[in-house]
């Protein structure tokens, strides 16, 4: 377990940044100028950048998928590890593109050779097109990693918000596949790993913490299960799945399992409500674990790969990682947990040159050199 401290200067700045494209965005839309979807993907979109010195860049299709792959020019002595990314985005914003410079860093860095993928994005593609691609682009790689220059035996599985949901996904379908090799490890960058209860600790304190709103969320997840956000306000209030359901799934997600100093900043436990039949038809592919990698069993955890997994304490998600850790952990999956104290959701984005991101990295390279 490590934990670090961003500063108050760098924390501002960051936050004032992330909300000025949303603010414009719904500017526009009022006007009927564009849609807030369309001008948030535009301005996130990114641009390829010029050749760089230390890499081969080349776009390709692993089964009909787009994706990037960053290579070293430096000769290596044996195979090199591979990095598979998964970007963020809520499953509706974010792309190769945008994800360019955060892709680059990893291949210099680690001196990997990392993959990023162009999976499909919601509205227009529900789940499971998302996982899919993945997944599909995934075992691609692994079935020729070897033409890459990269040890099949080596290839850790990356993502960050929805990225390290589809990562997560990704790596306990590769459980049950013992035609690939096994994936070395995952890195898991403040993910979203369920959708059954948005009132958890993390939820309650950083509901109206930018970037990542809690109503924003519940609207991510539902844009990626169906493609509208209907029955938003079901979800939030937790009306979207049964009393029993939700008591199935309660040894895994209940707030007992959050260490005491994540609620200090304020807790208050909800009572359970029942849902109607209409709205839990309508969002009960919610339970799928290919969906919400924390409500998979035992018998999966106990397979998964060694993991790292990065928290931020002002983020809503803060606690669908700390549930997903403890779960690892009592399954015997050894887990390097890194807690920003101070930091909030996307902080990757922004802090690449400022020794945040660096430590994600250095985990992957870590986490892979030691490799049985």
């Amino acid at each position: 377990h490590y934990s670090c401290n961003l500063s108050g200067e760098w924390s501002f700045f960051m936050l004032i940044s992330g909300l000025f494209h949303s603010k414009q965005g719904k500017i526009l839309e009022k006007l009927g100028l564009c849609s807030q979807l369309g001008f948030t993907r535009y301005m996130r979109q990114g641009k390829k950048l010029g050749e760089d010195p230390k890499l081969f860049i080349k776009d390709l299709q692993f089964g009909k998928v787009p994706v990037r792959i960053y290579q070293p020019r430096a000769p290596s002595a044996g195979r090199r590890r591979g990095v598979i990314y998964f970007h963020g985005g809520g499953w509706m914003f974010g792309s190769i593109n945008s994800y360019e410079p955060i892709c680059r860093y990893i291949a210099r860095e680690s001196e990997s050779v990392v993959v990023s993928v162009e999976y499909r994005l919601a509205p227009e593609h529900t789940y499971p097109a998302q996982y899919e691609d993945c997944l599909t682009s995934t075992t691609h790689f692994m079935k020729t990693a070897e033409d890459y220059g990269v040890d099949p035996a080596c290839i850790i599985i990356s993502g960050d918000s929805a990225g390290g949901n589809l990562a997560a996904a990704v790596c306990q379908t590769l459980v049950g596949r013992p035609d690939l090799p096994k994936v070395h490890a995952q890195v898991l960058i403040y993910p979203c790993l369920q959708a059954i209860d948005f009132n958890l600790p993390s939820y309650q304190q950083n509901c109206a913490v930018p970037i990542l709103f809690r109503e924003r969320t519940a609207f991510y997840v539902l844009q990626y299960l169906k493609g509208d956000a209907s029955f938003l306000e079901d979800v939030l209030e937790g009306c979207h799945m049964p009393v029993d359901v939700k008591l199935k799934f309660r040894k895994w997600l209940s707030a007992d399992n959050i260490p005491k100093e994540f609620k200090v900043r304020g807790y208050k436990p909800k009572v359970p409500i029942q849902s109607s039949n209409e709205v839990y038809e309508a969002v009960k592919k919610i339970c799928e674990p290919t969906f919400s990698p924390l409500l998979t069993e035992d018998a999966v955890v106990r397979q998964l790969p060694e993991s790292f997994i990065l928290t931020c304490e002002y983020d809503v998600l803060r606690d669908d990682a700390l549930l997903y850790k403890k779960r690892l952990e009592d399954g015997g999956v050894p887990v390097t947990w890194y807690h920003i104290e101070n930091g909030f959701h996307g902080i990757i984005r922004f802090t690449m040159d400022h020794g945040i991101f660096f430590i994600s990295v250095q985990n992957m390279t870590y986490i892979a050199l030691n490799k049985d």
